[in-house]
């Protein structure tokens, strides 16, 4: 698949621009908003409204590697993702990787005691252990290394009939949670295959959302009819949320299928309007470019706010006045992780503009 240099750039489209900002607000809050004991109805609530985030993100991801398809060819674009995802993850892995070395009790370190050498290619290849959220390179990774066999199953008409099968396999097939304490008593080869297959089950589970978002990319007239359907599309989320929370399903990927495409419908309905409000435009714009470092680096805030000042993971409640005092704690661990997070990215960026460097992205993911 050769890149052809008659056809003209494509422009990013606003909404899906948007969406992007959007979809890191949500990631962000998945990990800083959920509240209640474990168990207790409002934790299954907060996590199934708040979690999830992964899936929409996983959707653009397929929907903007479809819609720059036109100018594919494997040996660039995988040099162009060693440079823009691969390197600033291992940059912004450095300061998990510390914290893995020197508090590894109180950062849950799993594999502390073995080889330096060999725990930080563990972290790399699993992004689990050192930084939560990042567990989703290595998991994007195979979709990157499988591109051309994506493109070539479009080309001949293959990959859109294979998307029913994708959504019952997400149906079917959970996504799965792993946690340090999950594993301490396995011997250290078999956690980090616990790891692994964390990964490779991430990447199955999620694989129709991100065959969706390029069947979406190629046919976008089609998001059209998700506004049309928005109520039954409500309808159908509400039905799935619920069902998640009764059936204690920890995924949630479902209704995320369901506010993915209700959201797609109504940002593209309402694109032109969107975009002539200005001040909220910009905001998101800057938000979207902003997301690949924001995701790489805020697990590191949630973590020194939740130990600076004694703040467990999920706050419970025994109270309903209790759930005003965790509810206000929770949003302001969201500001605090969401601010500090983008203004240390903002002062990364603007240094490394002074010290003349071109391609900031390569170091921040910005």
């Amino acid at each position: 698949m050769e890149e052809n240099s008659t056809k003209p750039k494509k422009q990013l489209l606003n909404y899906i621009n948007v969406f992007r900002g959007l979809a890191i607000l949500l990631i962000i809050a998945g990990h800083t908003l959920q509240i209640g004991n474990h168990g207790t109805l409002i934790n299954k609530i907060t996590f199934e409204v708040f979690a999830g985030g992964t899936a929409l993100f996983i959707f653009i991801s397929g929907f903007l590697f479809q819609h720059l398809s036109y100018k594919f060819e494997y040996k660039n674009y995988m040099v162009k993702k060693w440079k823009n995802v691969i390197i600033p993850y291992m940059i912004t892995a450095i300061p998990g990787i510390i914290l893995c070395f020197t508090i590894p009790q109180i950062y849950k370190n799993p594999f502390d005691g073995l080889n330096y050498f060999t725990q930080i290619g563990i972290f790399l290849t699993t992004g689990r252990v050192h930084n939560v959220p990042t567990w989703f390179i290595p998991m994007i990774v195979i979709f990157f290394i499988l591109s051309y066999l994506l493109l070539y199953l479009e080309k001949k008409n293959i990959l859109y009939k294979l998307l029913p099968i994708l959504i019952a396999v997400t149906v079917l097939i959970p996504r799965g949670d792993i946690e340090p304490e999950w594993v301490s008593n396995l011997d250290y080869l078999h956690k980090y295959f616990a790891y692994i297959k964390y990964v490779l089950s991430g990447f199955i589970h999620f694989s129709s959302m991100y065959v969706l978002g390029m069947y979406l990319s190629k046919y976008k007239e089609k998001i059209d009819i998700f506004y049309d359907k928005r109520l039954l599309l409500i309808f159908l989320m509400v039905v799935s949320a619920i069902a998640d929370i009764y059936f204690n399903n920890i995924n949630g990927t479902i209704s995320k299928i369901f506010l993915t495409l209700i959201i797609l419908g109504y940002l593209k309905h309402y694109d032109e309007q969107i975009k002539s409000l200005e001040k909220i435009n910009n905001a998101l714009d800057v938000t979207a470019k902003y997301s690949f470092g924001l995701f790489f680096i805020h697990w590191y805030y949630v973590f020194a706010f939740n130990h600076l000042f004694n703040i467990p993971k999920i706050m419970g409640i025994n109270t309903v006045s209790q759930a005003v005092g965790v509810m206000g704690i929770a949003s302001l661990r969201y500001l605090f992780v969401f601010t500090l997070s983008f203004l240390t990215l903002f002062l990364m960026k603007k240094g490394l503009q002074l010290l003349k460097v071109e391609n900031t992205r390569m170091f921040t993911g910005v």
